[in-house]
Protein backbone atom coordinates (compact mmCIF):
# COMPACT_ATOMS: atom_id res chain seq x y z
CA UNK A 1 0.00 0.00 0.00
CA UNK A 2 1.10 3.35 -0.58
CA UNK A 3 -0.19 7.03 0.90
CA UNK A 4 -1.08 9.45 -0.98
CA UNK A 5 -0.86 13.24 1.29
CA UNK A 6 -3.64 13.89 2.93
CA UNK A 7 -5.37 10.50 2.13
CA UNK A 8 -6.01 7.52 3.66
CA UNK A 9 -3.70 4.79 2.08
CA UNK A 10 -4.54 3.24 -1.26
CA UNK A 11 -4.21 -0.41 -2.89
CA UNK A 12 -3.97 -1.33 -7.27
CA UNK A 13 -7.21 -2.66 -8.14
CA UNK A 14 -5.74 -3.18 -11.88
CA UNK A 15 -2.48 -1.83 -12.98
CA UNK A 16 -2.34 0.86 -15.77
CA UNK A 17 -2.45 -1.24 -19.38
CA UNK A 18 -4.69 -1.89 -22.27
CA UNK A 19 -7.81 -3.29 -21.41
CA UNK A 20 -7.93 -6.99 -22.96
CA UNK A 21 -8.79 -7.48 -26.47
CA UNK A 22 -12.52 -8.48 -28.07
CA UNK A 23 -14.45 -6.98 -25.31
CA UNK A 24 -13.12 -9.70 -22.85
CA UNK A 25 -13.17 -9.28 -18.91
CA UNK A 26 -10.30 -8.98 -17.03
CA UNK A 27 -9.00 -13.00 -16.93
CA UNK A 28 -7.12 -12.56 -13.64
CA UNK A 29 -7.83 -9.57 -11.63
CA UNK A 30 -5.96 -8.58 -8.37
CA UNK A 31 -7.90 -9.00 -4.98
CA UNK A 32 -7.79 -6.44 -2.51
CA UNK A 33 -7.90 -7.55 1.24
CA UNK A 34 -10.97 -5.29 2.85
CA UNK A 35 -11.54 -7.20 5.90
CA UNK A 36 -10.82 -4.38 8.06
CA UNK A 37 -12.92 -1.71 6.37
CA UNK A 38 -16.92 -0.53 5.98
CA UNK A 39 -16.31 1.63 2.98
CA UNK A 40 -14.54 2.06 -0.08
CA UNK A 41 -13.59 4.22 -3.30
CA UNK A 42 -12.30 3.34 -6.88
CA UNK A 43 -10.56 5.51 -8.83
CA UNK A 44 -10.04 5.11 -12.36
CA UNK A 45 -7.89 6.36 -15.07
CA UNK A 46 -9.05 5.74 -18.52
CA UNK A 47 -7.54 6.65 -22.28
CA UNK A 48 -9.55 5.43 -24.76
CA UNK A 49 -7.66 3.48 -27.68
CA UNK A 50 -10.09 5.01 -30.42
CA UNK A 51 -13.11 7.97 -30.82
CA UNK A 52 -15.98 5.58 -29.27
CA UNK A 53 -14.16 3.97 -26.72
CA UNK A 54 -15.75 3.13 -23.36
CA UNK A 55 -15.42 0.56 -20.85
CA UNK A 56 -17.45 -1.48 -18.38
CA UNK A 57 -16.86 -2.73 -15.39
CA UNK A 58 -17.99 -4.51 -12.08
CA UNK A 59 -17.15 -5.11 -8.57
CA UNK A 60 -17.16 -8.68 -6.80
CA UNK A 61 -16.86 -9.24 -3.00
CA UNK A 62 -15.58 -12.14 -1.29
CA UNK A 63 -16.62 -13.24 2.38
CA UNK A 64 -13.70 -15.69 2.27
CA UNK A 65 -9.90 -14.14 3.15
CA UNK A 66 -8.44 -16.55 0.65
CA UNK A 67 -10.03 -18.64 -1.92
CA UNK A 68 -12.96 -21.61 -1.04
CA UNK A 69 -12.27 -25.34 -2.23
CA UNK A 70 -15.81 -25.83 -0.41
CA UNK A 71 -17.72 -22.77 -1.18
CA UNK A 72 -18.05 -19.95 -4.09
CA UNK A 73 -15.98 -17.26 -3.83
CA UNK A 74 -16.87 -14.42 -5.44
CA UNK A 75 -20.03 -12.38 -5.60
CA UNK A 76 -20.80 -9.83 -8.26
CA UNK A 77 -22.29 -6.70 -6.33
CA UNK A 78 -26.07 -5.63 -6.97
CA UNK A 79 -28.36 -2.69 -7.02
CA UNK A 80 -31.26 -3.17 -5.18
CA UNK A 81 -35.00 -1.08 -5.67
CA UNK A 82 -37.39 -0.85 -3.34
CA UNK A 83 -40.69 -1.34 -4.07
CA UNK A 84 -43.71 1.55 -3.26
CA UNK A 85 -45.18 0.52 0.19
CA UNK A 86 -48.60 0.29 0.17
CA UNK A 87 -50.88 -0.70 4.01
CA UNK A 88 -52.32 -4.12 4.22
CA UNK A 89 -50.76 -5.26 0.66
CA UNK A 90 -46.84 -6.89 0.63
CA UNK A 91 -43.73 -5.38 -1.95
CA UNK A 92 -42.16 -6.92 -3.97
CA UNK A 93 -38.22 -5.29 -4.47
CA UNK A 94 -35.64 -6.05 -7.22
CA UNK A 95 -32.48 -6.77 -7.09
CA UNK A 96 -30.00 -7.32 -9.82
CA UNK A 97 -26.32 -7.80 -10.36
CA UNK A 98 -24.56 -4.47 -11.76
CA UNK A 99 -22.27 -3.48 -14.11
CA UNK A 100 -20.95 0.43 -15.17
CA UNK A 101 -20.78 1.70 -18.14
CA UNK A 102 -18.16 4.65 -18.91
CA UNK A 103 -18.00 6.79 -22.00
CA UNK A 104 -14.90 8.27 -23.16
CA UNK A 105 -15.63 12.29 -23.77
CA UNK A 106 -12.00 13.07 -24.81
CA UNK A 107 -9.07 11.75 -26.07
CA UNK A 108 -7.17 12.16 -22.95
CA UNK A 109 -6.86 10.38 -19.68
CA UNK A 110 -10.10 10.57 -18.31
CA UNK A 111 -10.18 10.10 -14.30
CA UNK A 112 -13.29 9.13 -12.53
CA UNK A 113 -14.00 8.28 -8.95
CA UNK A 114 -16.91 5.54 -7.93
CA UNK A 115 -18.23 5.03 -4.78
CA UNK A 116 -18.39 5.25 -1.70
CA UNK A 117 -18.86 1.25 -1.66
CA UNK A 118 -20.57 0.06 1.80
CA UNK A 119 -18.27 -3.19 2.17
CA UNK A 120 -20.95 -4.19 5.26
CA UNK A 121 -18.28 -5.04 7.33
CA UNK A 122 -18.26 -9.37 6.69
CA UNK A 123 -16.34 -8.64 2.90
CA UNK A 124 -12.98 -9.89 3.27
CA UNK A 125 -12.25 -9.26 -0.47
CA UNK A 126 -12.94 -6.98 -3.23
CA UNK A 127 -11.84 -7.33 -7.27
CA UNK A 128 -12.57 -5.21 -10.18
CA UNK A 129 -13.36 -6.65 -13.83
CA UNK A 130 -13.44 -4.32 -16.55
CA UNK A 131 -13.47 -4.98 -20.57
CA UNK A 132 -13.69 -2.36 -23.20
CA UNK A 133 -17.41 -2.30 -25.01
CA UNK A 134 -16.75 0.67 -27.27
CA UNK A 135 -14.25 -0.05 -29.97
CA UNK A 136 -13.04 -3.32 -28.75
CA UNK A 137 -10.45 -4.26 -31.60
CA UNK A 138 -8.65 -0.97 -29.97
CA UNK A 139 -9.04 -0.95 -26.18
CA UNK A 140 -8.13 1.55 -24.06
CA UNK A 141 -5.48 1.98 -21.33
CA UNK A 142 -6.79 1.59 -17.67
CA UNK A 143 -5.85 2.00 -13.90
CA UNK A 144 -8.03 1.33 -11.43
CA UNK A 145 -6.76 2.18 -7.51
CA UNK A 146 -9.06 1.78 -3.96
CA UNK A 147 -9.04 3.67 -1.04
CA UNK A 148 -10.43 2.10 2.30
CA UNK A 149 -11.50 3.19 5.48
CA UNK A 150 -13.73 2.27 8.63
Amino acid sequence: MESLIGAVPFQVARASAALPAAGAYDASPLSLECAAFKSAVLYFSYTRGAVGGSFTFKVEASPHFSDSSTYDNWFQLSLYDSDTIVAGSDAVSAIQREEILYTSGGATEERIAYGTINLGGGIQRIRVLAKEVGVVDTPGTLEVLATFWE
